[in-house]
């Protein structure tokens, strides 16, 4: 929550440049809050709520990350803009799938069925 209302305010500060930040980062606290509540109250298939909830957490977050500093970065300025958009979702969102399907915990759980 802390890191959220700092970069609402850091996004306020530069509305026009930052709205999209302000963005991403609100669909990754959400995505994060989703994930956390999934835990918490154990609800049906928390593993795979859980897991999904705080992996495109992350995803959204480096996302943000690249967008806002890979004009900056070696090797990642030689590419194009759209690449820093698209690059760690198309890494990320595979890593997520592969955790719903072969994590010990959502094996544990398919078996208990």
């Amino acid at each position: 929550a802390g890191v959220f209302l700092t970069m609402a305010a850091l996004a306020a500060v530069r509305w026009a440049h930052d709205y999209h930040l302000f963005i991403l980062g609100a669909l990754s606290f959400a995505a994060a809050h989703f994930g956390r509540e999934a835990r918490r109250h154990r609800w049906r298939h928390w593993i795979r709520l859980h897991i999904t909830g705080m992996g495109t957490s992350y995803v959204l977050l480096l996302i943000a990350f690249y967008v806002d500093n890979g004009k900056n970065l070696p090797l990642w300025k030689e590419l194009p803009p759209v690449t820093y958009w698209l690059l760690p979702a198309v890494l990320g969102i595979p890593l997520i799938v592969r955790a719903l399907l072969w994590h010990p915990l959502v094996r544990q759980s398919r078996r208990l069925r």
